[in-house]
């Protein structure tokens, strides 16, 4: 038993120790991303029906740090700033699949190859989802609505001292970043991780590579059932590169573990209802069409791309480490506390929200 437990610990450090610091980094830079490009910002470029409305969308969305529960609130937000219903479902799409900490995730298990395809398979199937949208959906006259914010004032100790108010205003952002990047994005998604990372442990060191192989190695029934399964759950990007890593490494083929990564973040029955509620049911099955073809168009692409390359899918995925074993293994440990910081957090509230991510 001991021997079992110490096993599938290994494989669960082996999959941590390359993720933290990529981890680390997604996290940071979300952070970054939250303090200088608020959304409010964006909303007047997604007014307008048309194509550029939904490009905008997508690569506004696409380093976006939010899970498919958590995007909801910021659609709602854009849509009542006069965003159109093509780049809303664009932004639906893009920005649960990829975020800048998924990202990272994916380069540090799967390679460089793998995450560029990722990238460039959520931007199409999220442009075609906003393009759909403004064909198929009719024209719309959308009342925004607007608000007035009082303006702020200032502390009069400070008024006469320009320098005082810059360091405030800097010292504020450096908080809101490091606030926003390592308690309220980590506090939303570490159960999702630490779950990933135990499943994928558990795959690596009990299931057979055959099996996996035999089910799995590719086609398009394993790719139905991956997206079956994953677009009426609730799947955390980050948290399950982990499980579709471990798989990969076990046989599967890249491109349904690409189907699971597609369908499973962008879709689930609590955004279904919400874009039926706010964009209408005809913009939900468009949808959820559209994911569900894209993302199985995409995954026997990049299958059919992979099995025309030099080298075989596990040997092109296992790249060796890419860091120095320092930093990867401080990055762990820091990684490590910050999780038990943040849970010691959550259970003095106990136990926080009981929605899908926290939100």
């Amino acid at each position: 038993m001991l021997q079992i437990l110490y096993g599938i610990s290994d494989a669960i450090f082996d999959l941590l120790n390359e993720m933290s610091p990529y981890l680390l980094f997604g996290f940071i830079f979300a952070g970054i991303l939250h303090v200088l490009f608020p959304i409010d910002a964006f909303a007047r470029h997604l007014g307008k029906r048309g194509f550029w409305s939904v490009i905008k969308a997508v690569i506004f969305g696409i380093p976006l740090p939010l899970c498919s529960c958590s995007v909801i609130p910021s659609a709602i937000l854009l849509r009542r700033r006069g965003a159109s219903r093509g780049a809303i479902l664009s932004f639906l799409v893009a920005t649960p699949i990829t975020g800048i900490d998924s990202i990272m995730a994916t380069y540090s298990l799967m390679g460089l190859f793998f995450t560029v395809f990722r990238v460039i398979a959520s931007s199409v199937t999220a442009i075609v989802t906003g393009i759909m949208g403004n064909l198929l959906l009719p024209k719309e006259e959308l009342v925004m609505h607007v608000h007035h914010y009082p303006p702020m004032s200032d502390d009069p100790q400070c008024c006469h001292d320009e320098a005082a108010k810059r360091s405030m205003k800097i010292h504020h952002r450096i908080r809101t970043l490091f606030r926003y990047a390592f308690i309220e994005l980590l506090g939303d998604i570490w159960k999702w991780l630490v779950i990933g990372l135990i499943v994928g442990g558990v795959i690596s060191y009990f299931v057979p590579e055959n099996i996996i192989q035999r089910y799995l190695g590719g086609g398009l029934q394993p790719m139905l059932i991956m997206m079956l399964v994953g677009i009426p759950m609730y799947i955390c990007a980050t948290g399950s590169i982990p499980i579709v890593a471990a798989l990969i490494f076990k046989g599967m083929s890249p491109g349904v573990g690409l189907v699971f990564l597609l369908a499973g973040p962008a879709t689930n029955a609590v955004t279904f209802t919400v874009v039926a509620r706010e964009l209408g049911k005809g913009a939900a099955v468009i949808y959820v069409t559209c994911i569900a073809v894209m993302s199985l168009l995409m995954g026997l692409v990049l299958d059919l791309l992979w099995e025309k390359g030099s080298s075989p899918p596990l040997h092109a995925m296992t790249h060796g480490p890419m860091l120095p074993s320092w930093v990867s293994d401080s990055s762990t440990i820091i990684f490590l506390a910050l999780i038990l910081l943040v849970s010691i957090r959550n259970a003095g509230k106990g136990g926080g929200d009981k929605s899908c991510c926290g939100h």
